[in-house]
């Protein structure tokens, strides 16, 4: 049911990425349970807009746009932009929100050179195998100075992150996702420079309850990766939580830019 691909090495950084097929299963537990609220998106919509000008006829392009959150999201808070929305998984493409969505991947992005404002990748670093590559595809599709938008959890950076409290074990398997400087010095070979890096927190459930009960393992590539009595456990963690601990469930994830 979950694949495990082989292990990239990039020949210059030698970090192994964490990669998942996403399958009907796994697609279906994360347009369930990985959305933010819309609610819960003003932190984000902040953040990217101290980056990218929202210019009438400027175009967007959701790299890896999974089940259409982010692209649903632009186009509402944007009405005059342009959205584009590239996703490697068919299923994902078959369950997206959002229309039209194009087959694509990364280092094999099918728009024009120079045809492109802004880029926006929401947790798909790690997905990538091999980033230098991702980076030149890229900037070949992005305008001069066009900003690369990355929204991830990086190696080394899970303190801000309740999913890692409740499930310390997945700390191994983040700390095997690309890390900051890895992203930095994979795209400086393209070119481009970070312009900005700031964690940014969201709302990710309204209580500590409602992450309980809403959890579903499929959904959480870290989750996926540790043995099953580690999960067992981390369950418990999180079970034990949501009767002690009230508010809501506020985690932070990096914006890093580049241009």
């Amino acid at each position: 049911m979950h694949y495990l691909l082989p292990a990239a090495r990039s020949a210059r950084l030698g970090r192994r990425m964490a990669l998942i097929a996403y399958d009907r299963v796994d697609t279906a537990a994360f347009e369930e349970t990985r959305h933010l609220r819309d609610d819960d998106l003003a932190t984000w919509r902040a953040a990217i807009g101290r980056h990218f000008e929202p210019r009438p006829g400027v175009r967007l392009l959701d790299l890896g746009c999974g089940t259409g959150s982010w692209a649903r999201a632009f186009r509402t808070w944007w009405p005059g932009i342009a959205v584009l929305a590239v996703e490697p998984s068919a299923a994902m493409r078959e369950r997206s929100m959002f229309q039209p969505v194009s087959a694509g991947a990364a280092d094999d992005i099918p728009f024009p050179d120079a045809s492109l404002d802004g880029v926006w990748l929401s947790t798909v670093i790690h997905h990538v195998p091999d980033l230098e590559a991702a980076a030149r595809e890229i900037r070949r599709v992005l305008k001069p100075g066009a900003p690369v938008l990355i929204r991830s959890a990086f190696a080394g950076r899970h303190e801000a992150i309740n999913l890692f409290r409740w499930f310390p074990e997945a700390v191994a398997v983040l700390d095997r996702y690309p890390s900051i400087p890895d992203v930095e010095a994979a795209f400086a070979t393209a070119g481009f420079t970070a312009t900005g890096c700031e964690p940014v927190p969201q709302v990710t459930a309204p209580s500590v309850a409602d992450a309980a009960a809403g959890l579903q393992r499929d959904a959480h590539t870290p989750l996926q990766l540790i043995s099953d009595q580690a999960y067992a456990a981390g369950v418990a963690r999180l079970q034990e939580a949501a009767r002690t601990e009230s508010g809501p469930v506020v985690d932070a994830l990096d914006l890093l830019v580049l241009r």
